[in-house]
């Protein structure tokens, strides 16, 4: 069975990157959100494109990475290229004054959840 996004040609991923395998910036998480700046442009890759019309709300970059069925890695390249150009703004969601958005939930909650998962 294929998977779309994990097996897809190592060159059309390579392409897409320009042959990076890092972004250029250390702004995005998972659920970092991302909001489009301005409409794409004549000229622009079609993944660009397809992430400031899918940003136009915010947006995490993990819902980008699954609607362009790219890996995690390669959402971030792109939104970093997006980044610098000024064509995006990205923020972490606000989770409140008591955690910060790089928290770990504790131990308990963790637990529940395994809980809940196993018994579905």
């Amino acid at each position: 069975m294929k998977r779309p996004g994990r097996d897809d040609d190592p060159d059309r991923l390579y392409t897409l990157t320009g042959g990076r395998s890092k972004p250029d910036s250390d702004a995005f998480d998972l659920v970092t959100l991302v909001v489009s700046e301005c409409a794409p442009t004549q000229g622009m890759q079609s993944e660009h494109v397809a992430i400031l019309d899918m940003c136009r709300a915010p947006t995490a970059v993990v819902e980008i990475a699954a609607e362009l069925r790219i890996p995690f890695g390669i959402a971030t390249i792109l939104l970093s290229d997006l980044l610098h150009a000024g064509k995006i703004t990205v923020r972490h969601p606000d989770v409140g004054p008591a955690a910060p958005w790089n928290s770990v939930p504790d131990s308990t909650t963790l637990e529940k959840v395994l809980v809940g998962l196993r018994n579905l």
